[in-house]
């Protein structure tokens, strides 16, 4: 049975990757997959980059602003509709193209990740949720050094996620050995100098709409949830909450962002098929000969 094909394109926060993804869509007859922790959840457009319906330019997008913030969306609910997406767009003769920042949605979804049915434990969250990052992972390293090694140390939802799957089946799986498809992996990395430039464009530009955004948040949610949709929504409470002047905020945004970018580099790189591209032309011309 011929697996079917499908174009991942991958790289770090401002890489040019959603712009790519699009422009391989419009001349591929291709649809856009988001493999984004961020752009999954509604009221969350400007903090997680989603691209506007101008810059989508008719290209049909899945998996964005899809679920309520109110309640945490997991790797493994990802997986389950992406699958039936990918399906969907294959029964129309159309390219799938998974576009996305977060390695381990586009890793379970198209490496083959084995994500266990684990029940959420209410009253393991509720004691897990008084705790920092810090001693999560600690409590992750002493249950599960593999997948501590492997995790975003910063990331509390994925660290209570990863606590509640060790205590109930002893680990987290890693890698199964088939993938379902036959993927392209493409990467995006642009320079160090000019990533901070555009990182930082990219912070001022969007400012005022991440405060309208975190600010609506506040107003349903607690401050540990809200932090948990997204490391930019920290430093955004604590200027709504007068701790930190604007030229802090905007600071502490840029450098979050780049311990962001770092971390998802650390996680691709580990990635030797990933086929780092320069520009879209070559991207397309790689893209072509997968397809024929």
């Amino acid at each position: 049975m011929n697996k079917s094909k499908v174009i991942a394109v991958v790289g770090p926060t401002a890489s040019g990757k959603t712009a790519l993804g699009i422009f391989l869509a419009q001349k591929l007859k291709g649809e856009v997959i988001s493999a984004d922790s961020r752009q999954i959840y509604k009221g969350l457009a400007a903090i997680a980059r989603v691209p506007d319906k101008k810059e989508r330019a008719g290209i049909p997008h899945h998996l964005i602003e899809f679920a309520s913030p109110k309640r945490l969306y997991s790797a493994g609910e990802f997986k389950k509709h992406a699958e039936k997406i990918i399906a969907d767009i294959g029964k129309k003769k159309h390219v799938p193209i998974v576009v996305g920042g977060t390695g381990f949605y586009a890793d379970s979804l198209l490496r083959g990740f084995s994500l266990p049915e684990v029940e959420p434990n209410k009253k393991l969250r509720a004691s897990l949720a008084k705790k920092t990052p810090a001693q999560l992972f600690s409590m992750l390293k002493k249950l599960d050094a593999k997948t501590a090694a492997r995790i975003d140390a910063k990331n509390p939802a994925r660290l209570v996620r990863a606590i509640e799957i060790a205590k109930a089946i002893g680990n987290v799986p890693e890698l199964i050995s088939d993938s379902p498809y036959e993927v392209l992996w493409l990467g995006l990395r642009p320079t160090e100098a000019k990533h901070e430039k555009a990182i930082r464009a990219g912070v001022t530009n969007r400012l005022n709409a991440m405060l309208r955004e975190a600010k609506k948040l506040r107003t349903s949610l607690s401050k540990k949830h809200i932090a948990a949709l997204g490391f930019e929504l920290i430093p955004l409470l604590a200027y709504l909450d007068k701790k930190i002047t604007k030229a802090e905020l905007v600071e502490q945004l840029v450098r979050s962002e780049l311990g962001y970018v770092k971390r998802q580099m650390r996680w691709f790189k580990r990635r030797e098929d990933i086929r780092w591209v320069k520009n879209k032309t070559e991207a397309l011309r790689q893209v072509r000969a997968f397809l024929h």
